[in-house]
């Protein structure tokens, strides 16, 4: 019986790389208002791995060339809600943000999705304290 799960282990971790692994990620989200006291970093999911392209390299004149880009890129996700600390009372302290509950490789909808990665700056993420909220797991 060993004898035959160690080769089907084996099998598995040769070929695990070619397998596209697109997972929901934890993620730590930092979000800061200039009108608020407090920088609130919320725990997350979001949709990280990698996931296979396509680039032609025999380009001729009877067939046209072709490049498949996918991206990680949700499937399957909802909104949560959280209360920021620290905001005056003339200023609404709600922010919604997304948490990811399956992930796909597919193309981005720029519509819906933010498909650009963009640099953080210099230093910290946050310039005010930074307070954790921990969403109700319900």
């Amino acid at each position: 019986m060993e004898a035959a799960v160690f080769p089907s282990l084996l099998l598995f971790l040769l070929f695990s790389p070619a397998v596209p692994m697109c997972l929901p990620t934890d993620f730590i989200l930092h979000v800061e208002r200039p009108e608020c006291d407090f920088c609130v970093a919320i725990n997350t999911t979001s949709c990280m791995g990698y996931c296979p392209s396509k680039d032609s390299i025999i380009k001729d004149e009877y067939r046209p060339p072709y490049l498949e880009q996918q991206g990680c890129t949700y499937e399957k996700l909802e909104y949560r809600t959280a209360i920021l600390p620290g905001c005056p009372i003339e200023t609404n302290p709600v922010f919604t943000y997304p948490v990811a509950l399956s992930c796909k490789c597919g193309s981005c909808r720029t519509d819906t999705d933010e498909c650009a990665h963009r640099a953080s700056g210099v230093g910290g993420r946050c310039t005010k304290p930074v307070r954790r909220l921990y969403p109700y797991p319900a």
